[in-house]
């Protein structure tokens, strides 16, 4: 049986914001190392990290923990782990060996900032939307 996982805005908010915040540090990296020589431009797959993500969030919610003894762990199911970084293919490699196109990482990371903004906006819009409804007035 397939089960399809109900939609949460709060979730996805937490989640594309978080995902976004952290490929905004592996773009940052690789401008920061754009002269250093071997390095190799990295970055994450976001949909699929998003994907990943949700999934959890979504299985933590459905099949939650029980501590029956004092000899139990706690677990907290909200901690996931970081996504898989990948390597980017070069356009036009340099001689030693770096493969960041400096062009590339600003233009990805002008984009992120721009869809970090657009998840920040999000989020906000859910959270006010659900104390409005907390409150009974309007935001």
């Amino acid at each position: 049986m397939n089960v399809v996982p109900q939609f949460d805005p709060l979730n996805f908010g937490e989640a594309a914001l978080k995902l976004r915040t952290y490929r905004h540090e592996v773009l940052g990296s690789n401008i920061t190392n754009a002269d250093t020589p071997g390095y190799k431009a990295r970055d994450i797959d976001f949909s699929k990290a998003l994907q990943n993500e949700l999934l959890q969030k979504n299985h933590a919610d459905t099949m939650p923990m029980q501590i029956t003894s004092n000899g139990h762990y706690q677990f907290n199911s909200s901690v996931s782990t970081q996504p898989s970084l990948l390597y980017r293919v070069p356009n036009q490699p340099s001689m030693d060996g770096n493969t960041v196109d400096p062009d590339i990482e600003l233009s990805e990371f002008s984009r992120n900032a721009l869809m970090t903004q657009a998840a920040i906006s999000f989020l906000s819009g859910t959270i006010k939307s659900r104390l409005s409804a907390i409150t009974g007035q309007p935001s």
